[in-house]
């Protein structure tokens, strides 16, 4: 299928003999949003990480944005956005010193760095906020700003690892208008969250227990499937029984 973006087969991850992620198999759509989520120790971050071409699998197969995670890491960088809730912008520097260097570090052009810094601002509405420091800004407007910035460069897929963690409820609302916008473009949003009620905002979820995807269908039909009133019904269903922690 043209529109598949990411294509994870049989992928798994040894640590040792402990198996991280074993044997995960999924596709994920253009535009679509993704949501990907798994108690601690799941192995979430570990299936992230292979996707993003920071850790080499132990096995199996994976394609991202046609790339291959073996052999193409370098070209998929290129392609992807990358945001977690620990680290994604500079708290030394300031808004606008993190947008030019993640923009370079994305390899934009001067001419293009520069009109799309000014179109982020414009956007944000943060154009008394250019010269203050990261560190300076509610978290709020942190979150917004390091998702603005992981887009900066269209790329095909940004990965958000918990981005909104420890934000207000109102706040968070505000950043997932940001996520649809993006997806909107055509952008695949590759999603981790502890929310559930963030969760029924993704277009498909996929639930990991002990290493393994458990159920994968939209909200809708997860709930249905599980006589379930909520997806947080459904995540408890299916983790109450994990053996893991992390």
């Amino acid at each position: 299928m043209s529109d598949t973006v990411i294509i994870a087969d049989k992928l798994t991850k040894k640590f040792g003999d402990f198996i991280a992620t074993n044997q995960i198999s999924f596709e994920v759509y253009k535009g679509e949003i993704f949501g990907f989520l798994g108690a601690n120790g799941a192995g979430k971050t570990t299936a992230m990480r292979m996707l993003c071409g920071l850790s080499v699998p132990s096995a199996g197969k994976a394609t991202i944005a046609g790339f291959d995670i073996y052999k193409q890491t370098e070209q998929i960088k290129r392609k992807i956005g990358y945001m977690s809730q620990k680290f994604s912008l500079y708290e030394d520097l300031t808004v606008l010193e993190n947008i030019r260097f993640f923009g370079g570090i994305y390899g934009l052009g001067y001419k293009e760095l520069k009109d799309k810094s000014e179109q982020l601002i414009e956007k944000l509405g943060m154009h008394n906020q250019t010269k203050k420091l990261v560190a300076e800004l509610p978290l709020g407007w942190k979150q917004k700003l390091a998702f603005s910035v992981a887009v900066l460069h269209d790329p095909a897929i940004v990965f958000l690892d918990e981005p909104t963690g420890g934000v207000d409820p109102v706040t968070r609302r505000q950043f997932w208008e940001l996520i649809y916008e993006a997806a909107n473009r055509g952008v695949t949003v590759f999603v981790t969250t502890h929310y559930m009620d963030e969760a029924e905002y993704c277009n498909r979820i996929s639930i990991m227990v002990d290493g393994k995807i458990e159920a994968l269908d939209t909200p809708v039909n997860l709930k249905k499937a599980f006589n379930a009133a909520s997806i947080d019904d459904v995540f408890y269903q299916l983790a109450r029984g994990a053996k893991r922690i992390e």
